[in-house]
C-alpha cells in the first residue's frame, strides 16, 4: 500500500474496463486520480467508489477524439491538484474494417484516439514532469501492435505506431521520464464485449498456457509496475499482458 502516496495521475479512458480497474490500483496505493472519459454517470460512478474505499479522485468529462479536449484534461488537473506525476494514455477505439473498406475520416478517428491524443498529451505534461525531475508515462498498447490481423487494419496501424511512439517518447524525455507500454491481449471489457465478448476470442484463449481471457484488474497491477520505482531501469520497453499467447 501507499506506493503511490500523493502522486498524482491522469487516466484516459477510466470510466470502464482496463482504465476503471487501474484508477481503483492507482488508488488504493494513494495516488491522486483524475478519471477521464466521456460519460459523465460512469465517470462519477468511478470516483465515488475510489472515495468509499478512502481514495481521492475527480473527473473531467471530455473526448479526446476532439484534440481541443486534450488541452482541458491537463488544465483541470493541474488546477484540482497543483502537479502531474503520471500520464497513463489508455483510452481506445476499436476498429473491425479492412485497409480496402475504411474509410479516411474512420481511420483518422482511431489514428487520433489511439495514437495522437498519446502524443498530444504528452507533450502537454512532459514539461511538469521535467521540472519535478520525475514522470511516468504509460501507454496501452496491444497484441495487435506485433502483427497484422485481418480486417482490423486502422487498429492494427494505430497500435504499432503506438510502440514507435513509446519507443521514441523514452529515448527523448529520459532521463527524468519514463515511458513504457502494456499490450494486452484479450481482456475481459466492454470492447470485448462488443465484438462478441469470450467467445470471439476462444482462439487466444486455446493458444494461452493459462487457457483464459485475463481481467481488468490484471493491466491495472502491470500499470502499477510501470508507475513506481519497481521499475526503476526501465524504460521504452512493451511488456505483452496476454496470458503468454505468443510465448
Amino acid at each position: 500500500m501507499d506506493r503511490l502516496k500523493d502522486k498524482v495521475a491522469i487516466i484516459t479512458g477510466a470510466t470502464s474496463g482496463m482504465g476503471r480497474d487501474t484508477a481503483y490500483v492507482f488508488a488504493e496505493e494513494g495516488a491522486k486520480v483524475m478519471i477521464t472519459g466521456r460519460n459523465e454517470e460512469r465517470a462519477r460512478e468511478v470516483v465515488e467508489n475510489i472515495k468509499k474505499n478512502g481514495g481521492e479522485a475527480s473527473y473531467v468529462i471530455a473526448d479526446i477524439a476532439d484534440r481541443a479536449s486534450l488541452d482541458k484534461i491537463v488544465d483541470d488537473t493541474v488546477a484540482k491538484y497543483g502537479t502531474i506525476d503520471i500520464l497513463y494514455n489508455n483510452a481506445g477505439v476499436l476498429s473491425i474494417q479492412s485497409s480496402m473498406d475504411v474509410s479516411l475520416e474512420e481511420w483518422d478517428k482511431v489514428m487520433q484516439v489511439n495514437f495522437t491524443s498519446a502524443l498530444m498529451l504528452a507533450k502537454k505534461v512532459a514539461p511538469i514532469m521535467k521540472a519535478k525531475g520525475k514522470g511516468y508515462i504509460i501507454n496501452t498498447g496491444s497484441v495487435a501492435g506485433t502483427s497484422a490481423r485481418w480486417g482490423a487494419a486502422a487498429y492494427c496501424t494505430s497500435k504499432h505506431a503506438m510502440n514507435g511512439l513509446t519507443k521514441a517518447l523514452a529515448r527523448e524525455l529520459g532521463p527524468e521520464i519514463r515511458v513504457n507500454a502494456i499490450l494486452p491481449g484479450a481482456i475481459v471489457t466492454a470492447m470485448l464485449d462488443s465484438v462478441g465478448g469470450e467467445d470471439a476470442v476462444s482462439g487466444m484463449k486455446e493458444m494461452s498456457p493459462l487457457k483464459r481471457a485475463g481481467q481488468g484488474r490484471e493491466i491495472g497491477t502491470a500499470a502499477l509496475f510501470f508507475a513506481t520505482e519497481d521499475s526503476s531501469f526501465v524504460t521504452g520497453q512493451l511488456l505483452r499482458v496476454d496470458g503468454g499467447v505468443d510465448c
